[in-house]
């Protein structure tokens, strides 16, 4: 085999895996197939030491960082295909070029992320990342204190408002159309003071600095906000998993056990691509910790 891991997708998980993998002196290639899902976000936060930083620079950093490992090889490739070959692995893809491209490793990790699947209104696409918001964790402080919206349905919206309450005590959930609440859960937003617009949602009007500057409804009135935060529906980047027969959870998510692996032997996965929390010190975590399992793994092959 060329490689004792193949690491597919360079965020914060893959990055993470690599330089794990770089010192344990493994052989390895980092396939970086292009921007990663915080990409139109200014700042990655809530990352220690690297609070408010943008996210290439963060990405940049680990770049460099990786540079002293001669075992690690990093290039801009988009893996499209893997085989089962033997107890390894064959994979294909496409270079930066546009070059066809194939390599053989002993294993697999994937890192490839989500993607958000918004909602096909004008405006939500163009503010994503700054007055279209998903995280509270990753994005509240930055809007703290400034007039809110939801936008979402059912129990998941009124979850989400009630979460936005420490940051924030001027929220409207906006459920473009019936929003199906239960009787319960009309009561928890009049008991916080969080107010409901039921109407159709015509798009979103930005203002300056990419924030928002009102929701506009069909019928020709608007709601002025200065975010709008919601749970976009989330589908892997890749296929790859998925094709070889991996399970898959139903929420999407690539399914791990303890130590990382998916249902396939010698096929691995971290970051946003597995269950759990979403956010970029944990996908750097999870890289790593599966890093040390791939190494743990190998060695225990090779020592046998």
């Amino acid at each position: 085999m060329e490689y004792d891991v193949i690491v597919v997708g360079a965020g914060g998980a893959g990055l993470s895996a690599a330089l794990t993998l770089g010192r344990c002196r493994r052989r390895v290639l980092l396939a970086d197939g292009g921007a990663p899902r915080n990409a139109p976000s200014p700042a990655v936060h809530g990352f220690l030491t690297r609070d408010g930083l943008r996210p290439a620079r963060l990405l940049a950093l680990g770049h460099e960082q990786l540079a002293p490992y001669p075992t690690v090889d990093i290039r801009e490739l988009k893996i499209t295909k893997l085989h089962r070959l033997g107890r390894g692995f064959r994979a294909e893809g496409t270079t930066g070029q546009g070059h066809a491209w194939a390599g053989t490793a002993h294993r697999v990790l994937l890192a490839t992320g989500v993607e958000d699947v918004l909602p096909a209104l004008p405006g939500f696409r163009e503010l994503w990342g700054t007055g279209v918001l998903h995280c509270p964790y990753c994005h509240g402080y930055e809007v703290r204190d400034q007039p809110l919206a939801i936008y979402g349905r059912g129990k998941a919206a009124v979850g989400l408002a009630l979460l936005l309450t420490n940051w924030s005590k001027d929220l409207v959930v906006v459920t473009d159309g019936p929003g199906h609440l239960t009787a319960y859960g009309r009561q928890r937003l009049r008991q916080h003071g969080i107010g409901l617009r039921q109407e159709k949602v015509a798009r979103l009007v930005g203002g300056p600095g990419g924030l928002l500057r009102c929701v506009e409804f069909e019928d020709g009135s608007y709601l002025e906000r200065a975010a709008l935060f919601l749970h976009a529906p989330q589908e892997q980047r890749s296929s790859l998993a998925a094709d070889l027969g991996a399970t898959i959870t139903s929420k999407g998510a690539v399914w791990v056990d303890k130590n990382a692996q998916t249902s396939i032997a010698g096929l691995y996965a971290a970051g946003d691509t597995t269950p759990g929390q979403q956010q970029a010190l944990i996908a750097a975590a999870e890289g790593s910790k599966a890093a040390i399992c791939l190494n743990e793994a190998l060695t225990k092959e090779q020592c046998a």
